[in-house]
């Protein structure tokens, strides 16, 4: 189980490095190629602030009743992952298009900087307000608390900014607190020797973590392929479906 108030401070301290960095783009850094292809650091600036404040839309929304047996019927934060049609090509093609759209309508390199900053400022106060125990529906029909769906955009801002950060040829500026949730949710329930012996130190933080999570996300070849990734997936490391 993840703490809502660590989600919280993990997601606060993301948001605000995002911030900061997007604000400040030149043009000529918005038109950088990404990993993401074919996404430029543009469109990949616009995807990933629109996976932070489409929070907004979801708390607009009716919550699931409390018929979901919050056993089985909620989907976990690592379930949200799995390799189903939210990630098939028709759904990854819709993502791909509408961000490179929005892109192409910026009025400057620095406009997703400012969507941040104005809709967290609305945003983050309201999920300070909200009941630990509520629960939304994501787009894609999953019934899940609104604390594990954080967890989520966590993810979303931490990975996409190590490959904004990469694009732009930058050190991350990850937070320790958002570094040590996505460390959690990867690994947490593998067997950490089997996992120690490919990573030694995942679990310290710092480097050491970056790198191990880098890997099983495909930001790294280091361990994710061939022998080390059939001993991760035996210790039970999750590799996040991703699109």
């Amino acid at each position: 189980m993840f703490g809502r108030g660590e989600v919280l401070a993990a997601l606060t301290a993301e948001a605000g490095a995002l911030e900061g960095v997007l604000s400040r783009l030149s043009e000529a850094e918005a038109v950088v190629s990404t990993r993401c292809e074919p996404w430029d650091v543009a469109a990949l600036a616009v995807h990933t602030v629109g996976a932070l404040t489409r929070v907004e839309a979801m708390l607009d929304e009716v919550p699931p009743g409390p018929e979901v047996d919050p056993g089985t019927g909620l989907v976990s934060a690592a379930g949200y992952y799995a390799p189903d049609v939210r990630f098939s090509p028709r759904v990854n093609g819709e993502r791909v298009r509408s961000a490179v759209e929005a892109a192409a309508r910026r009025a400057d390199a620095a406009e997703p900087g400012r969507v941040l900053r104005e809709r967290w400022a609305a945003l983050g106060p309201r999920l300070a307000a909200e009941d630990g125990a509520r629960r939304v529906v994501t787009r894609h029909g999953d019934p899940m608390l609104l604390t594990d769906f954080l967890v989520t955009r966590v993810v979303e801002l931490v990975l996409h900014g190590w490959d904004l950060a990469d694009a732009l040829g930058r050190e991350p500026w990850t937070s320790a607190e958002a570094l040590g949730l996505v460390v959690r949710l990867v690994f947490e329930g593998a067997d950490r020797g089997a996992v120690e012996r490919v990573f030694p130190g995942v679990w310290a933080g710092g480097a050491a973590s970056e790198a191990a999570v880098r890997a099983v996300t495909g930001r790294s070849p280091a361990g994710s392929g061939g022998e080390a990734r059939a001993a991760l997936e035996s210790a039970g490391v999750r590799f996040l479906a991703l699109g």
